[in-house]
């Protein structure tokens, strides 16, 4: 995989152009290389792992690792094809304005960025609800559905303050996630070194059918553990020479979301029985307390709010500039793309996806519609891998990331793999959130045509 240049069209004797790839943006470029990794970084590691583990021993026993190791190939062969696009293309909107490159056909286009929107608003809320419940309560009693509306209007006034602040933030409440992980991985040293811990779990596969099948079945949980990567496509357009930077953060916080992740799985398997790790719904807690080394259950608490709060914080950024993006291509309405004079972040696109994910919040039915996320994505991942070997024509005048052909072909046979393991209810779930996003659109293209036509002078 390596970098790829085109010279300009109509002679080679002319200087190259800037490998950046930056082109005028209202939006300001602010994220260095480092700031986009531990963005990348804070996203992938989220706070899904803090509940993950547990699910995933149900799923495949002791071997809690090997989904994840798995998940982590799978996810790097898409990623390939997100960083060929993303520095070939270095704007905001992410997979909507890839399709709508490759496929020129608006529809499409628009039922790929919805389903990236209806994903990341519905993480959003869920992580609101999440921030606002057992964890908060074990420092503090408030009422959850109030507390998680406070929450998201202070994620939408971090978001509106500019990129820089927001991933700032970001950069401190990563260490702070990536310690708690490091601390489990510690204390199950621990437990190992004292002679408590059980080494031989962490090769127990115990799935209902073949080891294959459970380890595959796991890594479609496991591969969820993974998703964020793909949000920060929608902040090339803020980055600092995209074409070079955007490749190394990319892989690099995934290959470091993998160590960690991985690291956790032996750690849970060694430390705390498979069934206490089942039957809990703080999985990493249970290390804690099996460590018992005085450390507090209030404080691992506290890690996992940051650990939420991140999450939302980094997929709200990933919502409003989709949203923006999805504006800018004139699939959305225009006044989605006004920024802010000042800050240069897109407001509009902020308070219509705060507004939404409120409105998911209040209706405290989020499970259904989150069960179809991984569905959406994994059409997103396909529609993004075909999209790199449908646009390996198009010739840009800048330096680019190149990824070998096979990489996305690997890339849409791996989701197809993953989509085989969803269930019917999933499937009709996603179905019918499709179909949402096909009638939305044509309600807008129609309100479009009603539009009178300008006076001719």
């Amino acid at each position: 995989m390596t970098p790829d240049h085109h010279p300009p069209a109509g002679g080679t004797n002319a200087p190259p152009r800037p490998s950046s790839g930056a082109a005028d943006t209202p939006l300001k470029r602010a994220i260095t290389g480092k700031l986009l990794y531990l963005f990348i970084l804070g996203d992938v590691l989220g706070a899904g792992i803090y509940a993950l583990v547990g699910v995933l021993a149900g799923e495949v026993g002791g071997a809690v690792w090997l989904p994840l190791l798995l998940a982590l190939l799978l996810a790097l062969l898409t990623a390939a094809s997100y960083a060929e696009l993303v520095t070939k293309y270095p704007r905001a909107g992410g997979a909507a304005v890839f399709a709508q490159r490759a496929f020129k056909v608006p529809v499409v286009s628009f039922l790929v960025g919805f389903s990236m929107l209806a994903a990341g608003v519905t993480s959003v809320a869920g992580l609101a609800l999440a921030f606002s419940g057992s964890y908060l309560s074990e420092l503090v009693d408030v009422p959850p559905v109030p507390t998680a509306l406070v929450f998201l209007v202070l994620v939408a006034a971090l978001n509106a303050r500019g990129i820089k602040d927001s991933l700032r933030a970001n950069v401190v409440m990563t260490v702070v996630e990536l310690s708690g992980l490091v601390l489990v991985v510690v204390l199950a040293a621990v437990v190992l070194g004292r002679g408590d811990g059980a080494p031989g779990r962490v090769l127990e596969i115990d799935g209902s059918g073949s080891s294959a099948a459970a380890v595959l079945g796991a890594a479609v949980i496991a591969f969820y553990s993974f998703v964020g990567f793909e949000t920060s496509a929608n902040v090339a357009e803020e980055a600092i020479d995209p074409s070079r930077n955007y490749p190394r953060a990319l892989f690099g916080g995934l290959l470091t979301a993998g160590v960690v992740y991985v690291a956790v799985g032996l750690a849970v398997s060694v430390a705390v029985p498979t069934d206490v790790l089942v039957n809990s719904s703080g999985p990493l807690l249970e290390v804690v307390n099996v460590a018992d080394v005085g450390l507090p259950g209030w404080l691992f608490a506290l890690i996992a709010l940051i650990a939420v709060a991140n999450g939302a914080l980094l997929t709200a950024i990933m919502c409003s500039r989709l949203t923006y993006g999805m504006a800018a291509e004139r699939l959305l309405p225009a006044v989605l793309a006004r920024v802010l004079p000042g800050r240069q972040t897109p407001w509009v696109a902020i308070v219509v996806t705060t507004l939404i994910a409120m409105v998911l919040v209040l209706s405290g039915d989020l499970e259904t519609l989150a069960a179809t996320v991984v569905l959406l994505l994994l059409f997103v991942f396909i529609a993004v891998n075909v999209a790199v070997l449908k646009l390996r024509r198009d010739r840009v005048e800048h330096a680019h990331f190149r990824a070998p052909a096979v990489v996305p072909v690997l890339g849409v046979l791996s989701c197809l793999a993953l989509l085989t393991q969803q269930e019917a209810g999933v499937w009709l779930r996603g179905a019918a959130m499709l179909a949402l996003g096909a009638v939305l659109y044509a309600l807008s293209r129609w309100s479009v045509r009603r539009q009178p036509a300008p006076a001719q002078r």
